[in-house]
């Protein structure tokens, strides 16, 4: 939907300017965005009232959304500004009044080669079949790590690729490829649901917004086992913990299965995390890189997730990557402090190992 130029829109405007990644909107405060992962008040805006969220809600709401939102009290959206970019917004209530979180998106989806992740990863833009994730904690850009992956694919084949998001966040132009968005309630109920489907849409690659439940994550497995490529993300930290979150999304009695599905179609995780620079411009990238070899397939169908760090520490020739190896990297360039990586590190001990070493 295009939203005509208001006092909104200057607030998304300002907040393009000053690069900020977030905009928030809640009443008793002034407009607030995060830069360089802290948040501060837009200081010449006035202190938000709830009429002034009625007003803003009333310039970007569809009848659909304004229903759904009475319903659950809760709701997710995208809308587009021309000359701007997209935005994924969250609309929630608290204190009695609704308050709105907004995530800037770029029009242009970022080239792979800018994101800062190794070189490796983009081998996965070559795959034919199988599973690939991108993980980490909300806001770290594992969403757009996947739109950098399908845009490399849509550049270079031509395939039929379906995205199932909930919103719709970087719209893809046909290249190559054909590529076909759905969004949840827009364009079908549920992510299970709209996977179902896909697998009858002659589909080569499907793009999974997120594996919320066990259903969606069988579908996937299902379709990353006949022969499809899919790409899905996980609010997890490192690859043995992605393993042990799908694992553990179902019943002990299904769970050998599971293993054993996933051992066949993983064929890669990317773990990312976003850190502050030291220079206050903006942010880091650090990853982990897994690439699922036979000895990684043996420890996911036998259970032992906990012995993969020590594969991926034998496997970086290959071009595995632990994450404290790609912390301590930004840390002796100068890009990020000290106490940021020990901040985010998983393993201190091993952190310590990669910082002494020469």
């Amino acid at each position: 939907m295009e939203v005509n130029k208001n006092y909104f829109e200057s607030l998304l405007e300002y907040s393009h300017n000053v690069h900020s990644t977030d905009l928030h909107l809640c009443p008793g405060i002034r407009p607030l965005v995060r830069i360089n992962g802290k948040l501060s008040e837009v200081e010449t805006e006035k202190v938000i009232m709830p009429d002034d969220i009625g007003a803003v809600l009333g310039q970007v709401l569809t009848e659909r959304h304004r229903k759904v939102l009475e319903k659950d009290r809760v709701l997710d959206f995208s809308f587009s500004i021309r000359g701007l970019g997209r935005f994924r917004s969250n609309v929630y209530s608290q204190r009695g009044t609704y308050a709105v979180a907004i995530r800037m998106l770029p029009f242009e989806i970022p080239k792979f080669d800018d994101l800062g992740l190794p070189e490796i990863a983009k081998t996965f833009a070559t795959k034919t079949k199988g599973l690939i994730l991108s993980t980490g904690s909300t806001g770290s850009g594992k969403s757009t790590t996947l739109a950098s992956l399908v845009n490399e694919i849509n550049e270079n084949n031509n395939y039929h690729i379906i995205t199932i998001e909930d919103p719709i966040e970087y719209l893809h132009r046909h290249r190559k490829s054909l590529v076909t968005q759905r969004e949840i309630g827009e364009d079908c109920d549920s992510f299970a649901q709209a996977l179902r489907s896909a697998l009858r849409e002659d589909p080569d690659v499907i793009m999974v917004g997120e594996m919320r439940d066990p259903e969606t994550i069988s579908i996937a497995l299902t379709a990353a086992e006949t022969g499809h490529l899919v790409l899905s993300t996980l609010h997890t930290m490192g690859a043995a913990k992605s393993i042990d979150r799908i694992v553990d999304a179902f019943p002990p009695s299904q769970q050998a299965q599971i293993r054993s599905q996933l051992a066949t179609v993983l064929e890669g995780v990317i773990s990312q995390q976003l850190l502050p620079r030291v220079d206050q411009n903006g942010m880091a990238l650090a990853a982990e890189v897994m690439l699922v070899n036979p000895a990684v397939r043996n420890l996911i169908r036998e259970g032992k997730h906990y012995q993969i760090g020590s594969i991926m520490q034998t496997g970086q020739a290959m071009g595995m990557q632990l994450l404290e190896a790609d912390l301590v990297r930004l840390y002796k360039a100068g890009i990020v402090s000290r106490e940021e990586i020990f901040a985010r590190s998983q393993d201190h001990q091993l952190l310590t190992q990669f910082l002494n070493r020469g």
